[in-house]
C-alpha cells in the first residue's frame, strides 16, 4: 500500500470497516445511535451492567499497587486523530469496560462494581502540540521524555480509565506514535492486547483480522499404544509415574519458596537493581529497542528451544554484564578494565514475577465478533504467577545463557506452581480481605528483583484504523519493582523495552543495550559454530 496514499485519504473521511456503522456523528465523533446506546447502557454485553469488579481488579485500585498498562504503537503514517475518534465508538467503545467507571457500591459496604457512562472522546483523545525546540533535533527523546512523564500520573478516575495519545513526531523506527494507556483494573494483559488487535486489520487485507503463532501439539509415538504388555510399555509406565512424581516434588518446592518470600523469609540478594521498599509510585523511565525476529529465530532453531527461552536467555546475558561493570563501578575500578574482570558475588539469588494467563485469553476473532455483532466475550483479570530464577553470572560461552534459560522454564513448565499461587490468593482474598491480598502483593515484590514478560504479537503487518504499523511495544508502571523487562514481537521484528526507577537504575539506556548486545553475540556464536 502506497503510504503517501493512505495518509491522504484518512485525511478525507474515516476508514471503512467491516464492523463499522455510518450515521450522523456526535460531538465526540460517534454515531447518534451508539450515542443513544452509551446513555442506555448498552454495548457488547447488556448483562454486564453493573458488575461487580473482581477481586484482582479491586486489587489494582490500592494505593500500593496502582497499575497501568502502556502500549507504544509506532505508524508509518501521521495518525489522523478525527479518523481515530470516528472508529472508536465502533470498535473500543463496544466493550462495556471502556465506557463505565468503577463505583463503591455502599449497600455492599463499599464493593466496586462497574456503572456505565458516557465517553468523552475529545477528553480520552489527546493530541499534543509537539515542542522539539529543546530537544536538538533528538525527536526520541522527547518521546521518552513524554512517556516517563506519563508515568508521573494516573487515569482519571472519574471518566473511564484509559486514554490514548497521539504524538505525529518522527522518531527514528516510525512516523508517529500512539501511546495506549488502560488502567490495569480493566483487563490483564493478555485481555487488552487481544482487545488492541481486534481493533486492527492486516495491511494487505483490509477485511481480515490480525493472526498470530500457535502451538502446535507434538505426540509422542511411543506412548500412543498401551494394546499388550511389552518392555516399551512397561519403560513408559515407569516413565509416567517419575513424571508424576516429579510434578508433585516441583509444585511443593515451588510453593514452599512462594510461602517463603511471601512471608519475607527468602529475599533476592541485595543488588545494584534493586532498591528499597516504596518505589511503587516512583516515576519510570521506558526505553525500547527494536530488534529482529529473525535473529531470534535463527538463535530457536539452531539450538533447539523456543522464542521465549532465546528472549529470557539474552536478558540473563544482559543483566550480567550490566550487574558486573556496575559492581565494578561500586569497587571503584576502572570502568574500561572491570568489564573485561568478573566484578560479580559468587552467588546473586535474583528472581522475576512472571504473570500467568490462567484461562483462555478472550481471542481477537471472539472481540471482534463483540464489536462487530453485540455478542458476549469473556474478560477481566484472571491470573496467576511464578516467581522465575535468574541465573547471573559470567560464562565463557554465551550460549550457556540460553541453555541455562531453557532449563528453568522446562523446570517450571513442569510444575503446578501457578495454579497453587492463585488458589493461594484467592484464600486470601476470600478470609483476610484486599488489604491483606494488597499487603501480599507488596511482599512478593519486595522480596523480588525484577517483573518480566514476553507477549506474542501478529505475524502480519497490521494497521491501526488504516494507519500502518512499524512497531509494537509494551511495559507498565505503579509495580513496586524497580525493573520491568517486557518483549513484545510484531511481524520480523521484536521489541525489548525496559521500565526503570531512575533513582536505582540511573542508565536504562545501557541496561537496554546490553541485553540487545547480548542477543547479538550469541547469534554471532551461533553463526561462528555453524550451528545454522
Amino acid at each position: 500500500m502506497d503510504e503517501s496514499h493512505c495518509e491522504a485519504g484518512m485525511r478525507l473521511r474515516p476508514i471503512q470497516t467491516k464492523f463499522e456503522k455510518r450515521g450522523p456523528t456526535t460531538s465526540n465523533g460517534g454515531s447518534d445511535d451508539h450515542h443513544q446506546e452509551m446513555m442506555n447502557g448498552g454495548g457488547a454485553d447488556h448483562d454486564d451492567q453493573d458488575q461487580p469488579l473482581s477481586p484482582a481488579g479491586q486489587l489494582f485500585h490500592e494505593p500500593n499497587f496502582n497499575v497501568h498498562i502502556l502500549a507504544m504503537m509506532g505508524c508509518k503514517t501521521k495518525i489522523d486523530t478525527a479518523v481515530v475518534k470516528a472508529n472508536l465508538p465502533h470498535t473500543l467503545l463496544k466493550h462495556p469496560r471502556f465506557c463505565s467507571l468503577p463505583v463503591e457500591d455502599e449497600k455492599k459496604g463499599g464493593e466496586m462494581k462497574w456503572v456505565r457512562t458516557e465517553v468523552d472522546l475529545d477528553k480520552h483523545v489527546i493530541n499534543p502540540e509537539v515542542d522539539l525546540s529543546n530537544y536538538k533535533g533528538t525527536p526520541d527523546k522527547y518521546l521518552e521524555d513524554y512517556i516517563h512523564n506519563l508515568t508521573k500520573t494516573s487515569v482519571d478516575k472519574s471518566r473511564p480509565l484509559w486514554d490514548l495519545h497521539i504524538l505525529n513526531v518522527k522518531t527514528s523506527e516510525a512516523e508517529a506514535v500512539g501511546i495506549f494507556r488502560v488502567h490495569h483494573s480493566i483487563g490483564d494483559g493478555i485481555s487488552l492486547m487481544s482487545l488492541l488487535l481486534a481493533c486492527t486489520r492486516q495491511i494487505s487485507d483490509p477485511e481480515a483480522l490480525p493472526t498470530l503463532p500457535t502451538t502446535k501439539l507434538k505426540l509422542d509415538n511411543a506412548h500412543k499404544s498401551f494394546g499388550f504388555f511389552t518392555a516399551k510399555y512397561l519403560m513408559s509406565l515407569i516413565l509416567r509415574v517419575w513424571w508424576v512424581l516429579n510434578l508433585f516434588w516441583n509444585t511443593f518446592r515451588d510453593v514452599l519458596k512462594f510461602t517463603g518470600t511471601a512471608l519475607l523469609l527468602i529475599k533476592d540478594s541485595k543488588t545494584p537493581i534493586k532498591g528499597p521498599p516504596g518505589s511503587e509510585n516512583n516515576p519510570r523511565r521506558i526505553v525500547y529497542r527494536i530488534v529482529s525476529l529473525d535473529d531470534m529465530k535463527l538463535i530457536k532453531n539452531a539450538m533447539n528451544t523456543t522464542i521465549n527461552d532465546v528472549a529470557l536467555g539474552a536478558t540473563q546475558a544482559g543483566l550480567s554484564k550490566y550487574l558486573n561493570r556496575r559492581y565494578g563501578i561500586l569497587n571503584k575500578n576502572d570502568v574500561g578494565e572491570t568489564e573485561k574482570k568478573n566484578n560479580l558475588p559468587k552467588k546473586i539469588r535474583l528472581r522475576s514475577i512472571l504473570f500467568i494467563n490462567i484461562r483462555p485469553s478472550p481471542g481477537i476473532q471472539a472481540l471482534a465478533d463483540m464489536m462487530e455483532k453485540n455478542t458476549k466475550a469473556k474478560w477481566g483479570n484472571s491470573f496467576a504467577y511464578v516467581l522465575l530464577p535468574f541465573t547471573i553470572g559470567l560464562r565463557d560461552d554465551p550460549l550457556d545463557y540460553v541453555r541455562e534459560a531453557k532449563s528453568t522454564i522446562d523446570r517450571k513448565k513442569h510444575s503446578l506452581e501457578a495454579y497453587f499461587t492463585f488458589s493461594i490468593i484467592g484464600l486470601v482474598f476470600k478470609f483476610f480481605g484486599i488489604k491483606s491480598a494488597s499487603a501480599l502483593f507488596q511482599r512478593l515484590f519486595c522480596g523480588t528483583t525484577m517483573a518480566f514478560s514476553n507477549v506474542v504479537g501478529p505475524l502480519e503487518e497490521i494497521g491501526f484504523y488504516g494507519h500502518p504499523m512499524a512497531y509494537l511495544s509494551a511495559n507498565s508502571y505503579g509495580q513496586a519493582n524497580e525493573l520491568v523487562v517486557c518483549i513484545q514481537s510484531y511481524v520480523n521484528k521484536m521489541s525489548v523495552s525496559v521500565a526503570v526507577d531512575e533513582s536505582t537504575i540511573p542508565d536504562p539506556h545501557q541496561l537496554c543495550d546490553d541485553i540487545v548486545e547480548s542477543l547479538k553475540v550469541i547469534k554471532d556464536i551461533v553463526k561462528e559454530k555453524g550451528l545454522i
